[in-house]
């Protein structure tokens, strides 16, 4: 390996002097103006604790250093070239390769839903195996992704599905003003490869977990298994579509009444009794002949 020698160049500034390398020294040039920003130069740090030295700036083939008033160069930089020296012949680190995390390629985009207080927040990756409600940050203790969006303050409610994010905000504050801070996030978060949620217990479960399994619907009776599977093949895709879900709560076959639970963007949009009603109510009858009188959503 070829000694490395330096020679000391004055420069316009009084302040600042060169030392020039007989080799490269690295790639790039990288400025530093505290010790907390020469985390990845050891030299740099090293150099800093000279309490003299002001700036460091370390390129191709030189090394420049800025001093404070408190001494001048011909007292000292003897000195300082000898420390750099000796500090690189002995294969001292001049810049750190910076591991920068690998970022996962993700797009997010935003969508309407007709829930004007509701966003829709659509990710080309999938995000979760089942869909997530919360309420409240106490809510979101199992979603570090609903946890963090829970420090926006005009998030109001979560709602995290397959391949995209619901949020409903406050009235404090409009859509325009914030979404492209909220895509943004979200797009980073999942960029990064961010735990979106922890495993789910029996405890943190929202009714989302317990949806419609086979293993569930084995206890009911006929006719709200009809009810669950069209719910599944019609209802829920149209709802999703709106950043929303609905889920099965019960039925009651002498009332001929059925209890639905909405989420997301469905939770609270002045347009769900219409939609409850004229659609999955009307589709219900006619799917369902003679069984059903009503749909009523528990939540709403």
């Amino acid at each position: 390996m070829e000694h490395i020698s330096l020679t000391i160049n004055q420069t316009t500034t009084n302040t600042i002097i060169k030392l020039t390398a007989n080799s490269i020294l690295t790639s790039g040039s990288h400025e530093y103006n505290t010790i907390d920003e020469a985390k990845n130069s050891p030299l740099a740090q090293q150099l800093f604790h000279l309490p003299f030295i002001k700036r460091v700036l370390i390129s191709a083939n030189f090394i420049a250093l800025e001093r404070f008033s408190i001494v001048e160069w011909t007292d000292v930089q003897e000195e300082v070239k000898e420390q750099i020296e000796s500090y690189l012949n002995k294969g001292g680190k001049l810049i750190l390769e910076e591991t920068t995390k690998k970022l996962i390629p993700v797009e997010v985009y935003a969508e309407v839903t007709p829930n004007p207080s509701v966003l829709k927040f659509v990710s080309n990756k999938r995000l979760v195996e089942s869909d997530l409600e919360y309420k409240n940050i106490e809510e979101a203790k199992n979603s570090p992704l609903a946890t963090e969006l829970y420090n926006f303050p005009f998030v109001k409610e979560v709602f995290i599905s397959e391949n995209y994010v619901s949020i409903t905000k406050f009235d404090v504050i409009e859509w325009n003003e914030v979404t492209n801070e909220i895509r943004s996030f979200i797009k980073q978060f999942v960029a990064e490869g961010k735990i979106i949620v922890t495993e789910i217990t029996t405890q943190n479960a929202t009714p989302s977990q317990n949806k419609n399994t086979t293993d569930n619907a084995e206890n009911l009776d006929d006719v709200s298994k009809q009810i669950i599977s069209i719910l599944d093949e019609y209802i829920r895709p149209a709802v999703a579509a709106d950043g929303g879900n609905i889920l099965f709560q019960s039925y009651n076959e002498e009332e001929k009444v059925v209890s639905v639970i909405l989420q997301g963007a469905c939770s609270g949009c002045p347009s769900s009794t219409i939609t409850l009603k004229n659609g999955i109510e009307n589709m219900l009858k006619q799917l369902i002949p003679g069984k059903i009188e009503e749909v009523v959503a528990v939540n709403y």
